[in-house]
């Protein structure tokens, strides 16, 4: 019997050897490309919070308004990434890549142009969408057309560029603004990606293999519908819930959610039992690894999204820095992330996943230095005084997230590879949205009644007790990454 199995394995080895060696191969500008694709969508999430101000006075846009200019794209882009990953697993995933860069052009042309605040919202919403059609190309490209060290390697860069294209979205929205290019003033945020969207696709075209499973599934129609319902009625009322008042819709909203989301997995659970392909397969999160790195990077996400919103609010009208020295105060944060995303794939090769549990704990003191320099030094602080505790921050989070990313990915089947990078993309963006307007809303809350400084340091305490809960779920982590 022991020799049985120990042929059948090695047959199965040598098999999945052979389709790795004549499967499609992802060279070194291709491996460019795609991460180009996955910077673009996290940019244009972050990008807008520092030029709120100015489209508010430019488009006579109201507090519901511009929060319906974040929320719109965030909320399009979190309920269709499943079904983008799907779509790629179906119809080829440098097909819809390329689709997805195209899309993203246009509708940043549409965002750059809009007349009126309306119709930036509605463009925003189609930005969105096109995001969810590119990104989860990108990481099921990845696991698709890379094998061995070489996937390690490529999975910890989408990791670094995750992480810095969150922190550079903000810098960069300041540079353009200040530079006021060509007199466009905000809506050079949007349309520099329309050059940007052309180079990618030009390369995308030359350097991208084909890729798709070897048996795609049908398109899961009940799973997305649910999928979408639980979503909106989660991020929709949190998000536009304080700018509004707080009206019945929000609590009625909130109500059905969970509802929705029970909803959602039993058709998903009936599906899989019945041989089916669901939206979001439950036998998927019986992956030890995919299961447990997702418990962390819900969290994660939700206090890096709360803090980068609410770091651009208190720099600007807390400190009262110009968009250009908001941007640059938040460079220590990218440069140390950058450095640590270098150096963590090493320190994994020998320390395995604790090396996330200390990047945890790296995080927490750069939080603690933040709150020390903001309890002293507030009005009169500077970018300076911030620059160590946002280091560190920077850095314990260079640390986590690129390693996330490959022990969420790790054990995920090739031909599944579209719908297990949809699955985590769509909780880390769910979370980046959820944590603003959670982290969002509790800062503006405090703001009216106690003042910027002390709606800070709340948020930022309550971003602390959100590490404490990733150290803690990092401690889980399969010891070993694969």
């Amino acid at each position: 019997m022991d020799d049985v199995t120990t042929t059948a394995t090695t047959t199965t080895a040598t098999s999945r050897l052979k389709t790795v060696a004549h499967g499609p191969v992802l060279g070194g500008l291709g491996l460019f490309t795609v991460l180009l694709g996955a910077a673009l969508p996290l940019i244009d999430f972050f990008i807008v919070n520092v030029a709120l101000p100015t489209i508010e006075h430019d488009l006579n846009a109201g507090p519901s308004l511009l929060e319906l200019i974040v929320a719109g794209y965030g909320l399009s882009y979190a309920v269709l990434l499943v079904l983008g990953g799907r779509l790629g697993d179906q119809f080829g995933r440098r097909r819809l890549f390329l689709i997805g860069m195209a899309a993203f052009g246009l509708t940043s042309l549409a965002c750059g142009l809009a007349p009126d605040a309306w119709t930036l919202v509605a463009a925003r919403v189609a930005q969105g969408a096109a995001s969810a059609l590119m990104l989860p190309q990108v990481l099921a490209t990845i696991q698709a057309s890379t094998s061995g060290e070489r996937r390690a390697k490529a999975l910890s860069l989408y990791g670094a560029t995750a992480g810095l294209s969150m922190v550079a979205g903000q810098i960069l929205g300041g540079v353009l603004l200040s530079a006021d290019l060509a007199g466009t003033g905000w809506r050079a945020i949007f349309l520099v990606n329309v050059p940007v969207a052309l180079l990618g696709l030009l390369l995308a075209a030359r350097t991208l293999p084909e890729s798709r499973s070897a048996e795609p599934a049908p398109i899961d129609v009940p799973g997305t519908l649910l999928l979408a319902v639980a979503l909106l009625t989660l991020l929709a009322p949190l998000t536009e819930g304080r700018a509004a008042g707080w009206p019945l819709w929000t609590w009625l909203a909130l109500g059905v959610f969970p509802f929705a989301a029970v909803a959602f997995f039993l058709v998903e659970r009936r599906l899989d039992r019945a041989g089916r392909t669901p939206l979001v397969p439950p036998s998927l999160l019986a992956l030890t690894s995919l299961r447990r790195g997702l418990a962390m990077v819900l969290p994660f996400s939700i206090g890096f999204g709360g803090f980068m919103f609410v770091i651009a609010i208190a720099l600007q009208q807390g400190l009262e820095m110009g968009p250009v020295l908001a941007g640059l105060t938040l460079v220590p944060m990218a440069l140390a992330f950058f450095v640590a995303s270098l150096i963590g794939p090493r320190l994994v090769t020998r320390y395995g996943t604790r090396v996330v549990t200390v990047g945890g704990v790296i995080q927490g003191l750069g939080i603690a230095l933040v709150v020390l320099a903001v309890w002293l030094g507030w009005p009169d602080l500077g970018a300076l005084g911030l620059a160590p505790g946002l280091a560190a921050a920077g850095f314990g989070q260079g640390l986590q997230l690129p390693v996330l990313m490959r022990v969420v990915l790790g054990e995920v089947p090739a031909d599944r590879a579209g719908v297990g990078s949809g699955v985590m993309v769509t909780t880390q963006q769910s979370a980046l949205a959820l944590g603003v307007a959670t982290l969002g809303t509790l800062f503006l809350s405090v703001a009216g009644s106690a003042g910027l400084r002390d709606a800070l340091l709340a948020a930022l305490l309550v971003q602390f007790g959100v590490i404490v809960v990733t150290v803690l779920l990092s401690l889980r982590l399969p010891r070993h990454v694969r």
